[in-house]
């Protein structure tokens, strides 16, 4: 059971330390399970990020750059959905897809949308898309043929805002008393001062990542009301899953299923003077990841591990737990010996990100870096600009030490590696 929410950053989680937003089943499953507080994107967009989350590979690899572009039939193939239905797993998808059309078959049990919050249900009402979700999540786990094994992807659209709303974020009505009362803490680096401190082609108004925060967070009442809303959407998607887990109790089925959630990307709540996602700064990159695995053992369940871990690796991650082969094309790694080993095993210390040009260079530019723990490198191609951050000493990336003469064999260090992670994803 693989579970992912739109625009989900890593701590829009009460069990991440967020003492605002209410994620009792989510929490439950990390209680149950296994949380890693160290999860990034190799690309922080849906359709780059869904097309990695399906393949395993970098956007080098697997070549999904825009909006609408499907997957080659080779890599669909390649894909673990098909790996499974192939090997006689029943297979189904819900919800967002977000890499062009899903292929004619390609799934046993489909049912994609996407991009609002509220749709026609077929008897003239409207039916909000998690409740959607849901539905046809459990429609799912009631008609699968019993004597197969399954693997169902649910991929909620919520909480990702209704661009194109007066409104962005349009949650339930049962939910208008969630979060009454409450105040959201406002980011520390959400002023203006951190927006003007970007780099000088995303210090304008023509950043797309400007222009939806002028929607969604430029004056107080607007950064309350939709970050109230956005918390609400994710409260919408947990109960979901709580009904999802409650259903595969029923069944008898919930202690032989590994159950994942995850998120496409990260997500600016203001920070930088931002909006959305796409840009290499962490906010954008970390999103949460939960696994719940039946065969770990109960005194390592509700345990944490901060190790580098990445999108790309769910689904070496679904296949190895099913026995499946891992094709040599997939570039992450099983995640698995991370929590069932003993000694944890030794694990990757950096990794690349690259994110594609949407909408023209002005709104969302062409982005690489290469990241590890205590330091990140930025180079944006469009512009020739580099950016470089001390992670540990400066872990919310306010100072750019990229043009300062003490860190000038740091920085031809981390062009070398840029060098390298280039050729290599390809």
């Amino acid at each position: 059971m693989f579970l992912l929410g739109d625009d989900w950053r890593w701590d829009t989680l009460r069990c991440a330390g967020n003492a605002v937003v209410k994620t009792p089943h989510l929490d439950s499953l990390a209680a149950d399970g296994f949380r890693f507080t160290q999860c990034r994107v190799t690309t922080s967009i849906c359709c780059v990020s869904r097309a990695s989350l399906l393949t395993g590979q970098h956007m080098a690899r697997h070549l999904i750059d825009r909006f609408g572009l499907p997957l080659s039939p080779e890599a669909f193939s390649n894909s673990y959905p098909a790996i499974l239905k192939a090997g006689g797993y029943w297979t189904g998808f819900i919800g967002k897809y977000g890499v062009g059309q899903p292929p004619k078959n390609g799934f046993d049990f489909q049912r994609v949308y996407e991009g609002v919050h509220w749709m026609p249900d077929g008897t003239g009402e409207k039916i909000h898309v998690t409740e959607k979700n849901a539905r046809d999540s459990l429609a799912f786990l009631k008609a699968r043929p019993k004597e197969k094994p399954f693997c169902l992807s649910v991929s909620f659209f919520a909480p990702h805002a209704e661009d194109k709303a007066p409104e962005q974020y349009l949650p339930q009505p049962g939910s208008a008393k969630l979060y009454e009362g409450a105040t959201i803490p406002v980011p520390r680096t959400a002023t203006e001062e951190h927006f003007k401190q970007l780099p000088p082609f995303l210090s304008t108004d023509q950043n797309e990542g400007r222009a939806r925060w002028e929607k969604r967070f430029d004056t107080p009442e607007k950064f309350q009301t939709s970050m109230t809303n956005y918390y609400r959407l994710a409260t919408e998607v947990d109960e979901a899953i709580g009904r999802i887990v409650a259903e595969l109790k029923g069944q008898g089925v919930y202690e032989s299923t590994l159950i994942v959630f995850t998120g496409d990307n990260g997500y600016f709540h203001g920070e930088h003077g931002l909006a959305d996602k796409w840009y290499p700064y962490e906010e954008s990159l970390r999103v949460p990841l939960i696994v719940r695995d039946p065969r770990l053992p109960k005194n390592r369940r509700g345990k944490t591990s901060d190790a580098m871990v990445l999108n790309i690796d769910i689904a070496p991650t679904l296949l190895a737990a099913s026995g499946r082969t891992v094709p040599a094309g997939m570039q992450g790694e099983d995640l698995a010996p991370l929590y069932l080993a003993a000694t944890p095993p030794a694990w990757r210390t950096e990794f690349y990100y690259q994110h594609p040009v949407i909408l023209g260079k002005d709104r969302i530019p062409q982005s690489e870096a290469v990241v590890r723990r205590e330091i990140k490198y930025t180079f944006w191609p469009d512009y020739r600009f580099e950016e470089l951050y001390d992670l540990k000493a400066d872990p919310y990336e306010e100072r750019n030490l990229a043009r300062e003469p003490a860190r000038a064999k740091s920085l031809d260090e981390m062009r070398k590696a840029m060098e390298t992670w280039r050729d290599r994803v390809k």
